[in-house]
């Protein structure tokens, strides 16, 4: 276990991989994952094994991110947002080690606001931002604006910003 420097309740295992210049807060717990250069991870944030965070990602406090997770370059991660990796889970699944993980992309330069709940086995194209609150159940397109639940496109321009 992994401890920085002026930082209480940090639990970062000796699997991660943390590229330069990461700035994590207090109280997050990081295992198994992979942290990109400049990346900055705010408060009571958890990222679970197997999941990779790109270069210049800023996630905000309170957000979970679960194993199969891959969040590309300089892509902002608002404030308690969930991923979820698993489309039907249930207690005798998680207890046989028999559930389904399902991967989730999130693309260069897209915005996901805060509340928003990203569903498994979905891609978030470049430069697309989820609305606060948002419950993104299929893909979205790049550059496009969903909002709602479940998320619908409201806006879509032809290039990704």
């Amino acid at each position: 276990m992994r401890q920085i420097p002026g930082r209480r309740f940090v639990n970062i295992t000796d699997d991660v991989k943390l590229g330069k210049d990461v700035t994590i807060f207090e109280f997050v717990n990081l295992y198994g994952c992979e942290v990109g250069d400049e990346s900055r991870i705010g408060a009571f944030v958890e990222i679970q094994r197997d999941a990779v965070i790109g270069r210049r990602v800023r996630i905000q406090s309170h957000t979970f991110i679960c194993s199969a997770v891959t969040i590309e370059d300089d892509v902002f991660v608002g404030h308690n947002v969930t991923f979820i990796n698993d489309r039907y889970p249930t207690v005798e699944k998680a207890r046989n080690d028999t559930w389904t993980l399902e991967r989730t992309l999130v693309k260069k330069r897209a915005s996901i606001g805060s509340g928003a709940t990203i569903l498994c086995g979905v891609t978030i194209g470049e430069g697309a931002i989820v609305g606060a609150g948002s419950v993104v159940t299929r893909d979205v397109p790049p550059g496009a604006t969903v909002t709602g639940n479940p998320a619908k496109v409201m806006r879509e321009t032809n290039t990704a910003r």
